[in-house]
C-alpha cells in the first residue's frame, strides 16, 4: 500500500484512495495507475515523453524497428517493415516526425514514433 497517495490529476483532489492496483479519486471518479516515476514522473513535470507504436517510452540512443512499410521519396523502393534503426535520437520536428535517425541504406531521415517499435 502507498502511504502518500498522490492528489488526483484531473481535479486535484487529496482524499484518493488505492483499490487494487489503481488509485481512485472519490470527487470526479477517475481512476489512474500510481506513477513510479519515469514516464508518469516526466508528464507531470512538463517534459515530452516519446512514446513508439505500442507504448513504450523512446529515448536518445535506443534501437527501434520499422512497425510498417514507409514510401520514401525519390527512392523506387521503399523502407520495409522490420528495418532496425539504431541509435536514434529525438527531436521537436516538424509534422509529428519526432525522430532523428540515420537509416543504412538511404541515410539521414526523420520518422514518426507511431511507425516504430523499440527493440
Amino acid at each position: 500500500m502507498i502511504e502518500n497517495l498522490p492528489p488526483c490529476p484531473k481535479c486535484s483532489c487529496e482524499y484518493t484512495y488505492e483499490m487494487n492496483a489503481l488509485v481512485v479519486c472519490p470527487e470526479c471518479g477517475h481512476e489512474w495507475v500510481p506513477a513510479e516515476g519515469g514516464a508518469q514522473a516526466a508528464e507531470a513535470s512538463g517534459e515530452k515523453v516519446v512514446k513508439d507504436a505500442v507504448g513504450n517510452v523512446l529515448s536518445d540512443g535506443d534501437s527501434v524497428t520499422v512497425v510498417k512499410a514507409l514510401k520514401v521519396k525519390g527512392s523506387p523502393s521503399g523502407i520495409k517493415a522490420g528495418t532496425k534503426v539504431r541509435n536514434i535520437r529525438l527531436i521537436d520536428g516538424v509534422d509529428g516526425h519526432d525522430i532523428d535517425c540515420r537509416i543504412e541504406g538511404f541515410g539521414a531521415m526523420q520518422l514518426k514514433s507511431s511507425v516504430v517499435k523499440k527493440a
